[in-house]
Order: structure tokens, then C-alpha cells, then sequence
């Protein structure tokens, strides 16, 4: 039902049992907040989005205030100013006085209200938080003195990611965020997702960077220095720097790394075709041998660290078939390192991806040979876009160039498995190919590509019937276990902890609002409508990978190195 309200001596229309800060914001009126997220529910602890209401004594927090027909309000009366003031004021007081210095300098929610409230002086003094940096996590550093206890990174955790890492300690002016019995991240039951690292509004959480120890390699002439990058890396590059994205902006992309310093170019996308193909195989012996036993695709590492701490009893279930960074790791380290005749220790392999976690990944003792990493370095986004400012380079005005062979191009399957439910969804493509010689009608998973945290479907692959299910966020993990308790099975069950898949990684630019999120997902399906190879066992690339180069690197011949294995892990709660 509709009515209407006052507002700064306006009418403007309202909906019965929403907050004034719904209303005020669905009529262009806008007003500060900083512990508020969409469609979490409000808390009104940061106080920020204050407004006065004719007939309260006090100040009303207008996104927990349901609004009611009879209001007046004023949002930005000298009174509210005033307020909002003080309180950025009072978190000042004792923050840190180096923005300069600070990881979301000119990005930071602090430094933007203080600008906005043209706070130019300090006026209220404090004791400054005691400074404590922890770089335990080979994903996210966590910097307690520029914490503002807004809660969002708790928030998050706890309800989307569900890992519960992360909660208040102590009381007071002591109260701060912590890990479990206030150790360190490497003792929490982190999964580095970095879903918190989204949601910080200061520089208290940041992920861990790489950017130093690649320019000190960059220098090195002795040292071969190879980089790959995923498709949605292309895509993050092109928001950060204010470009539209189109499939061309890969090639500038390739020009772009080459001016940097590095050596060869490849595209994670390869090694997505080979993961792709490699678990339709185990499918293919799975269903061969009439196995009841749902098999879990292990692409993303935060699912896996998850399962592994949460589940252990899903790791014999987990598929071996190691991530696509991984895969397209091990090939430089070996097939590449063969054509170019050296020793791997002497490539020093980049990785750019959209996905935090691939840090803690990079690092797994199931990810290396000999001794040597598959992956030496992962950089986020967010890095590599500091990293091409950094060395100038004019992003609008360079040569297009391809990446190198023997990955240089990749399949719209492996584009398609950077959303929720895509990767599952080429791998049964992949699968009803190899036992059909016909490809699949897409229609078959319109219910895959649909909203949810859980979704199911039955796809007809010749006489049988493949029962498939999609966890989008870990949220969905309880509807997936009520219905395994209801007695369905499933055989291929896809799990991505960041919802709506990599395309809302922990890794790519700041402002991911849901409207951003579906643009990247519409342009993974455009590149699956519109691309001309749409499946691994199509591709050129990796026909010759498989039929001719495989078979003629002893290191790899027989494939066992694209597979891993995962363990029980055992953390503070």
C-alpha cells in the first residue's frame, strides 16, 4: 500500500513496512551509511544514516525505521549534520593517520565520508588502536588499527559464507574483530574466500600482495617469466580502468603484459578446457561403473578448504582433477619449460585471478612437483591493474597481440564455468558429446542458469538420466542436504562459495553491486551463444594438447599430474 510522506518539506510516495531508508533511497534521496548491506538485515550500529523526525526527541536511524504515514523528516537538517559529523569524527579520533600509505587509499568509505562532511581538522583526540598486523593468511592481511567494528566482514562470514572465521571480542573501547580465540587467520577456519575483504569499507582487510616479489622477478633476465590470466580477468581489467569490455580487449590485454616484462602469455582458459575434460572422464567411469556416489567438483579452493575442515566426510567424493590455474601451472612447468628448453625452477609462473582463494591454493602441498610450485605468484585484479599503472602503459592506444602457444586460445566452456553452475554444465555438455557425437540442446539447463542458492535438474544423456545440482554460495549446502535426506541422488554436484560464482570473486574491482555482477554473467552467455568453439573436444588447442604434445612430454604423458589429492583439516572453531 502506498502513502504519502514528508520530506525536507516534499511528498514523496512510500510503501507500507518499508524503512525510511528504502523510501528515501527508491525517490533519489540519498544519505550516508556504513554498516548497512542489501538485503541483510539492518542493524543501525554505525548510527550514520541519522535523520531527524518531527515528534522524536531523538535522532532516528532511518534504515531500521519502518516508515509510518504520518512523518515529517528531514535528512539533512544542521542537527543530522552535525551527528553524522561527530560520529566520523569519533571513528577518526583514533584511526591511523596513513591513508597515504593505506591499501584502499581514494577507495575507502572513511575517507569518502570525511571528505563529504568536509572534516578538515581533528577535533576530538583518542588513544590510537594499537597497531597489529596479521599476515598469517596467504590471502588476506588484517589490519585491526583501521577497523571501524562496522561488522559487515562478521556479517558475511556468518551468513553467506557460513564459515563463522570471524566475530567481536572483548567489550568497550578493547572490542575488536577477531579470528577464533583472537589467533591469527592461519589458525581460524578461514577459507580465504575474501567475500570480507568485499565488504570492508576501510583498509582493515585487504588482500595479500604479490606486486613486489613479481616486479623483483620482471628484473631478472636469467628467469622466464610466464603469466596466465582467466576470462573473467579481462573483464575486471576493463571496469578498473573505466574501458568497455569486448573480446578484443584480450589481445590488448596480451600487448599490455608483454610491454610489462613478461616473457609468454597464456590464458587460464586452457587449462579450464583441460579440467573440463578431465572430469567428464571421472563422470564417464563413474556412470560406467553404475556408482551411486554423487561426485563434487573441487575447481573452486574455498569450497574444498571448507569441505575439508566442515565435511571431511565428502573428501573421498571430492573429484582429484586440480583447478584450472593449477593445470595450466603444471603445464608450464613442464610442457612449456620442455619447448623452451630449461629447468622449471628457472620459469617464474603468474597467475591474474578474479578468485583470492587461488592464493591459498597456489600454496597447497598437493601443488607442486619435486618441490616446485605449480603457480609461483597469484595476483588479484585489483594487483594487475596496479601493476599496468604502474609501469604507464596506455591501455587505449597499443597493438593487439595473441597469446602464445600452446595456450593461446581456449573454448566458450571454459568463459561459461566462471558463473555458478557453468562448470557443471560443460561438463555434462562435454559428456553427452562424447557418448552422443551430438551436442546438447541448451534448453536442457534452463534450470541451471536460473537464480538460487540451489538448484537441480535431470538432463536426458541418450538412455540415461543425469541428475546434476548447483550450491550457489555455501548457503545452499542445507537445502542440498535436505534433499539428499529426502533420498534423491545426484550424480555431478557443483558447490562455488562466492555467489553467482567467480564472477563476484573476492579479486576483482570494489564496487560489485548486483547490477555489475549480471552484466559479467550476460557476457559469459554471450560468449557461449556467440563464440564458434563452444566445447573442450572442439577446440584446436586442445586437440593438439591431448593428441600430439601430451603424448610427447614424458612429464605428463600419462596426466597424473593434473590431479591432487585433499585431506581432513582440523582448525579452531
Amino acid at each position: 500500500m502506498l502513502f504519502t510522506i514528508q520530506v525536507n518539506n516534499k511528498k514523496i510516495k512510500a510503501e507500507k513496512g518499508e524503512t525510511i531508508l528504502s523510501a528515501l533511497n527508491r525517490n533519489g534521496i540519498i544519505i550516508p551509511t556504513l554498516c548497512r548491506m542489501k538485503e541483510f538485515t539492518p542493524t543501525g550500529a554505525c548510527r550514520m544514516c541519522v535523520v531527524e523526525v518531527d515528534g522524536r526527541d531523538r535522532l532516528v536511524t532511518a534504515c531500521s525505521q519502518p516508515v509510518e504515514e504520518w512523518m515529517k523528516i528531514k535528512t539533512h537538517s544542521p542537527r543530522v549534520i552535525q551527528a553524522r559529523k561527530t560520529i566520523v569524527e569519533l571513528l577518526l579520533s583514533n584511526h591511523p593517520d596513513d591513508c597515504l600509505y593505506c591499501d584502499r587509499n581514494l577507495n575507502c568509505e572513511l575517507q569518502r565520508l570525511s571528505e563529504e562532511l568536509n572534516i578538515r581538522e581533528r577535533r576530538i583526540r583518542g588513544r590510537k588502536i594499537k597497531p597489529r598486523l596479521d599476515q598469517s593468511s596467504p590471502a588476506i592481511v588484517r589490519e585491526l588499527s583501521k577497523c571501524i567494528l562496522c561488522g559487515r566482514c562478521v556479517r558475511v562470514c556468518e551468513e553467506v559464507v557460513t564459515a563463522t572465521s570471524l566475530d567481536f571480542i572483548n567489550k568497550g573501547r578493547e572490542t575488536h574483530v577477531g579470528a577464533a580465540m583472537d589467533r591469527d587467520f592461519n589458525f581460524s577456519s578461514c577459507i580465504h574466500c575474501g567475500q570480507c575483504v568485499l565488504v570492508c569499507p576501510t583498509g582493515a582487510l585487504h588482500e595479500k600482495h604479490n606486486i613486489n616479489e613479481v616486479q623483483e622477478y620482471l628484473h631478472k633476465p636469467d628467469i622466464i617469466k610466464v603469466i596466465q590470466y582467466s576470462p573473467m580477468v579481462t573483464v575486471g581489467i576493463a571496469e578498473e580502468l573505466g574501458m568497455r569490455y569486448n573480446r578484443e580487449f584480450d589481445k590488448i590485454l596480451n600487448a599490455v603484459l608483454r610491454k610489462i616484462g613478461f616473457d609468454k602469455i597464456f590464458t587460464t582458459g586452457t587449462g579450464t578446457d583441460v579440467c573440463i575434460t578431465e572430469i567428464t572422464s571421472q563422470l564417464s567411469e563413474k556412470i560406467d561403473s553404475n556408482s551411486q556416489i554423487p561426485l563434487y567438483l573441487s575447481a573452486c579452493p574455498a569450497w574444498v578448504k571448507y569441505a575439508e575442515q566442515f565435511i571431511p566426510s565428502l573428501i573421498p567424493q571430492l573429484s582429484t582433477v586440480k583447478s584450472s590455474q593449477q593445470i595450466t601451472g603444471v603445464l608450464v612447468k613442464t610442457l612449456v619449460a620442455g619447448q623452451l628448453g630449461v629447468k622449471p625452477e628457472d620459469i617464474f609462473s603468474v597467475s591474474a585471478t578474479p578468485c583470492m582463494a587461488m592464493k591459498f591454493e597456489a600454496r597447497r602441498d598437493g601443488m607442486m612437483r619435486k618441490g616446485i610450485s605449480d603457480v609461483d605468484a597469484v595476483l588479484t585484479v585489483r594487483e594487475l591493474v596496479r601493476l599496468i599503472r604502474l609501469y604507464g602503459i596506455d591501455t587505449t592506444n597499443i597493438e593487439h597481440e595473441p597469446a602464445d602457444e600452446p595456450m593461446a586460445n581456449r573454448s566458450s566452456s571454459a568463459v561459461l564455468a566462471e558463473v555458478s553452475g557453468g562448470l557443471v554444465e560443460s561438463v555434462i555438455r562435454s559428456y553427452h558429446y562424447l557418448k552422443l557425437k551430438k551436442e546438447a540442446d541448451k534448453q536442457l539447463f534452463k534450470k541451471l542458469r536460473s537464480g538460487g542458492v540451489f538448484r537441480e535438474a535431470s538432463v536426458p544423456v541418450g538412455e540415461i538420466e543425469l541428475k546434476v545440482a548447483v550450491v550457489d554460495g555455501l548457503t545452499g549446502l542445507e537445502k542440498l542436504k535436505a534433499s539428499i535426506a529426502s533420498g534423491k541422488k545426484y550424480d555431478l554436484i557443483e558447490v562455488m562459495t562466492c555467489p553467482g560464482g567467480c564472477v563476484h570473486g573476492a579479486g576483482l574491482p570494489f564496487s560489485s553491486s548486483k547490477d555489475e555482477i549480471r552484466s559479467r554473467s550476460k557476457l559469459v552467455y554471450q560468449a557461449d551463444d556467440t563464440e564458434a568453439i563452444n566445447l573442450p573436444c572442439k577446440s584446436p588447442t586442445l586437440i593438439n594438447l591431448y593428441e600430439k604434445l601430451l603424448k610427447e612430454n614424458i612429464d605428463i604423458a600419462d596426466k597424473k599430474i593434473f590431479y591432487t589429492h585433499f585431506e581432513r583439516k582440523n582448525v579452531l572453531l
